[in-house]
């Protein structure tokens, strides 16, 4: 039978890949082409739904759109939730992963169709499940390359998110080059491209990753399969019917309500019932709750992070002077600015961590700090927007926004993934991951009701939820050492 994970002598063995696992190689350039289809067409959305038709576009209310698109986000990372669960009882990561990917190209051939918004909400459905399956299967398997001892880890994981930030730097540049000189549909057609370049990869590649979550850690029972299999189908008529409900009573309002909602309940409920698994270890129920604050303090991060193709892409559009020796460039293109700053920083918090070794602060103090440096960084946009009163602002603003804000990620992101893998439940490793990502998901579920007043007064916008941040990465910070005690010694 397949084994799921590598023993530790097999792991240590193998750094065929910079010193990691070839395996390592494979998921790092797949995980490329996956986040270039994403973040070139997420660059390009928000300007699709509200520019003018006239210039083609949809002509969306502005306010609406802005909550399309945070909505969005939310309805792909809660998708992880089912991800997971295939992947735990089904199919395994690996298979998962590839037909999630499978799911994504074809939403983003939905978006290249001239077909107006019914081309906008077909893609979007096909891009939220198939990334529900992807991104949090993809990340099972990378974990699976080490043992749980391995001291590569943390840096393995963070050459990994090297690789969604090179995707995700060159697609914005890419896809809102096409959108402004040939136009959106084209910008979506070269995302959909992409994503086929990175199944073709992963297929080549998958032999190295050596049965790393190659089968279900948890799979059905087959007298199991049709009474759940039938309890799926319930489900998905459940959610179909309220969502046609919630659009009847409240248009498309109603059902971005609907999905904000979900983004809170789904999580509670999903921490209660691993808690209270007799699946869950009695060793491992401490870390479940361990896990519970840093997922509040992930979830705040990405409420403010993930403004950055919604908010913060209306403030570059209506507020930044985006002219170069007269040259006007892409609105688009200020999305590769995160991206490139993680390329550039990313080797130097890799090389940070493993030089402090045992030195090195504690993952909620990690927490903390990113929660401070992300809330600074919406500060700062207060000052931005005071100063776009006059008149359009300097990119630098921009810049060193995302600088800070880059910094915080890179204190969160990959040490959450890597921490996730650890502190998960061994009859839970895939959905405790999909959870990982359900902060995401509650943060962007929260924004798209939140960024309806952004409109309405941008500088306070910015400070409200700015000064929020800090105030809760000072009480993390605090906290530490009891959430460390509950870890029971995972780093």
């Amino acid at each position: 039978m397949t084994v799921s994970a590598p023993s530790a002598s097999i792991s240590a063995q193998d750094k065929g890949f910079f010193g990691h696992p070839r395996g390592l190689s494979t998921l790092f350039f797949t995980e490329l082409w996956e986040r270039f289809s994403f973040y070139g067409m997420k660059a390009i959305l928000g300007l699709y739904l509200w520019t003018a038709v006239a210039e083609g576009g949809l002509g969306v209310d502005k306010a609406l759109a802005l909550s399309v698109v945070a909505i969005y986000g939310t309805a792909v990372y809660m998708s992880g939730v089912a991800g997971g669960w295939l992947a735990d009882r089904v199919w395994g990561g690996q298979r998962s992963t590839f037909y999630g990917g499978v799911l994504i190209m074809c939403g983003h051939i939905a978006l290249a169709l001239p077909i107006g918004i019914t081309g906008v909400y077909l893609g979007l459905i096909f891009i939220v499940f198939g990334t529900g399956l992807l991104k949090p299967n993809i990340s099972t398997v990378v974990g699976g390359l080490y043992s749980r001892d391995d001291t590569r880890r943390d840096a393995g994981f963070t050459v990994f998110y090297m690789a969604i930030n090179i995707g995700g730097f060159v697609s914005p540049l890419i896809t809102g080059a096409l959108a402004d000189g040939v136009g959106f549909h084209a910008g979506f057609a070269v995302a959909a491209v992409g994503m086929a370049a990175g199944l073709i990869q992963y297929r080549l590649g998958r032999k190295n990753l050596r049965g790393s979550a190659a089968v279900a850690p948890n799979p059905l029972h087959p007298n199991e399969k049709g009474r759940v299999y039938g309890l799926i189908g319930l489900i998905a008529v459940a959610i179909g019917a309220l969502g046609v409900l919630s659009y009847v009573l409240g248009d498309v309002e109603g059902v971005i309500l609907m999905i904000s909602i979900m983004s809170i309940i789904l999580p509670i409920t999903y921490f209660t019932v691993m808690y209270r698994s007799k699946k869950t270890l009695p060793e491992e129920k401490p870390r479940v709750l361990a896990y519970i604050p840093l997922f509040v303090a992930a979830a705040m991060f990405w409420l403010i992070f993930e403004q950055s193709a919604s908010v913060i892409a209306e403030f570059a559009d209506s507020h930044v002077d985006n002219h170069v020796f007269g040259w006007e460039f892409p609105v688009a293109w200020f999305q590769s600015i995160n991206p490139i700053m993680i390329i550039a920083l990313a080797p130097v918090f890799a090389w940070l961590w493993l030089k402090l070794k045992d030195r090195a602060p504690s993952t909620p103090r990690k927490f903390a700090g990113a929660l401070v440096l992300v809330g600074l960084s919406f500060v700062l946009m207060y000052f931005a927007s005071n100063s776009a009163a006059d008149g359009k602002v300097t990119p630098l603003w921009l810049v060193l926004m995302f600088l800070i804000m880059t910094c915080g990620e890179l204190m969160l992101s990959p040490v959450g993934l890597s921490v996730t893998t650890k502190l998960a439940p061994k009859a839970f490793a895939s959905q405790t991951m999909s959870l990982w990502f359900l902060a995401v998901s509650a943060g962007t579920g929260v924004a798209a009701q939140l960024v309806k007043f952004y409109t309405t007064s941008p500088s306070a916008y910015f400070f409200t939820l700015g000064g929020a941040a800090v105030v809760l990465g000072v009480a993390l910070a605090v906290a530490a050492p009891v959430i460390r005690k509950l870890m029971a010694g995972v780093e």
